[in-house]
């Protein structure tokens, strides 16, 4: 393997591997998702070529054995399961701040009956999260304690953002979503032309004192949070499910992820 690849893929996996073994996760299952991941892509890549897709050829590019392939292949990969719920909820939270139909006089997120009529729960929901039930999703914006129902049955708004604090699992669900997105970001400038390349930066210093982090970290989380709220608003204004009337061909999904980070050396 290409030494700075093999760095790459050492550093990727330390903290990963971290959080495996805090979860109980051996060796021996992470090599199975390996397995399951390397089969599939091959599959993807040689269906992509419009080559006949043989378990021969699969375990001739992988590496793996005919028998592996072959039992690989026949078990289904679930990926949708983990980003439904968080991109629902998403879509649920920024509609409810957006929509006009669904704002106070104020601009902001009304108070919302949970059925009926068109400022309802039930048809927040409906507008935004697809075919999911107003019910289950109520059901996970008060897990996350994003919202409150009121002596009255109204619903609250109580958050500016689906983030699952205190839940581990969600939080997992984002690392497999974000992550993902990162690296793809990243396969794809390998081998685009300039005027294709994705844009990924960072900024970084490795000596600055500790009386140092605190003004940093809260100007991150106030200029990236206005930042990501002008992006916000320009998709949803460009979204066909958050505009209906917004016109155009094919189906794109597209987006930025800001992360802060801090290692202490």
């Amino acid at each position: 393997m290409n030494k700075i690849l093999y760095t790459a893929c050492y550093l990727i996996l330390k903290p990963l591997v971290r959080i495996l073994l805090r979860k109980g996760i051996s060796f021996g299952e992470l090599s199975q998702i390996a397995k399951r991941v390397y089969v599939q892509v091959a599959e993807d890549d040689l269906t992509k070529k419009k080559t006949r897709v043989t378990t021969s050829q699969i375990a001739i590019i992988t590496g793996l054995t005919r028998k592996d392939v072959a039992n690989l292949r026949k078990l289904s990969v679930d990926e949708s399961a983990p980003t439904t719920r968080y991109n629902r909820g998403v879509r649920v939270i920024d509609g409810w701040k957006k929509d006009k139909n669904f704002n106070s006089s104020d601009g902001e997120p009304a108070k919302l009956s949970l059925l009926g009529g068109k400022r309802s729960f039930e048809q927040l929901v409906e507008r935004y999260s697809g075919d999911m039930p107003y019910r289950a999703m109520l059901q996970e914006l008060e897990r996350i304690n994003a919202v409150e129902v009121g002596d009255d049955k109204s619903i609250s708004l109580l958050v500016d953002d689906y983030i699952p604090h205190g839940d581990e699992d969600a939080v997992l669900e984002i690392l497999g979503i974000d992550v993902a997105h990162l690296i793809t970001t990243f396969d794809h400038n390998m081998s685009a032309e300039k005027d294709e390349l994705r844009y990924q930066r960072k900024v970084a210093y490795d000596n600055l004192p500790i009386e140092a982090i605190a003004p940093f970290k809260a100007m991150v989380d106030k200029d990236a949070q206005a930042l990501l709220v002008k992006f916000n608003k320009w998709l949803a204004e460009n979204d066909r499910d958050s505009s209906p009337e917004i016109k155009g061909t094919g189906k794109v999904k597209a987006g930025v992820g800001i992360y802060y980070f801090e290692e202490h050396l």
